[in-house]
């Protein structure tokens, strides 16, 4: 059994999340250099079993794809090219920044660790990849 790896995708930084290889637990992994990324998932990847990927999904209100669409597009078919064995999936992750900073908030951290955006991109891909979870067991 493999883990499944989530990603909240920017244009600088990357938030990372991961499941136990059972897929009960997602959790924050790390953040890494955008410009890193592939070389990070594939040094994970050799190390750890990994079932699928699940890159955040950039909607608008009305369903439609939102601006950082362009920068994510590009990303997903090199991630694809990558690893052409494991399946890439994706997650609406509308509202995962703002929830990840009330998560933040609420756990009683100090201003300065709030503002610190590396943590809200690993928090949010922990969100994203705890929905992912949710909606596919709710699937079956």
């Amino acid at each position: 059994m493999g883990r499944i790896v989530a990603i909240d995708y920017g244009q600088k930084r990357t938030g990372l999340a991961v499941t136990d290889e059972l897929k009960i637990i997602a959790t924050a992994l790390t953040t890494v250099r955008t410009m890193d990324l592939l070389s990070f998932l594939k040094d994970y990847a050799t190390k750890n079993p990994v079932e699928c990927f699940v890159v955040g999904e950039p909607k608008q209100m009305n369903n439609t794809a939102s601006e950082s669409s362009v920068y994510i597009e590009p990303f997903v078919k090199a991630l694809k090219a990558a690893f052409p064995e494991i399946p890439v999936n994706r997650a609406d992750e509308r509202f995962t920044s703002l929830l990840a900073s009330r998560t933040i908030r609420e756990a009683g951290l100090k201003k300065k660790d709030r503002q610190d955006k590396a943590l809200i991109d690993t928090v949010s891909a922990t969100i994203i990849l705890q929905s992912y979870m949710e909606m596919m067991k709710n699937s079956i």
